[in-house]
């Protein structure tokens, strides 16, 4: 379950890029050991977020939005509460994702969130829409340990 619009709880979903016996905790906590081969061509691909197209298509997010977040992330959540993020549709990608910051900063996170809701214009949605096709941005990252 992820934290939607009005905090209210939905199912993201998603092709399973890990394995089964893997912690639910937020994708930076998350090892590369635990990520399938197949896996990871999605997540490079961008493939990935494929399924998270029918959560937009039944109301549940948007294109461009912050990223949804766990429940269990009670400072991101927090601090989304604060200022206000929850106001809108969490979306698939944001200026957060294509400015490479990621869910292991939520103050920051939280902080990119609000700045692009209240400065938000079509020609901004189209461009973050546009640099996550082609590629920029870490999106959700995976910490490599050797």
């Amino acid at each position: 379950m992820r934290v939607g619009r009005h905090q209210q709880p939905f199912t993201l979903v998603k092709f399973r890029t890990m394995r089964v016996d893997t912690a639910s905790v937020a994708t930076h906590l998350a090892s590369s050991a635990s990520i399938t081969r197949f896996g990871r061509f999605l997540r490079k691909t961008k493939l990935d977020e494929l399924p998270q197209l029918w959560n937009v298509l039944k109301g549940e997010m948007s294109l461009v939005g912050p990223r949804p977040g766990l429940f269990n992330q009670e400072e991101l959540t927090a601090e989304r509460a604060r200022r206000g993020v929850y106001a809108v549709r969490p979306g698939i990608t944001g200026l957060a994702q294509v400015s490479e910051i990621d869910m292991s900063t939520p103050a920051l996170l939280a902080e990119t969130d609000q700045k692009m809701i209240q400065s938000l214009t079509v020609a901004d949605y189209f461009k973050y829409i546009f640099m996550t096709v082609a590629g920029k941005g870490a999106g959700d990252r995976i910490v490599h340990k050797g």
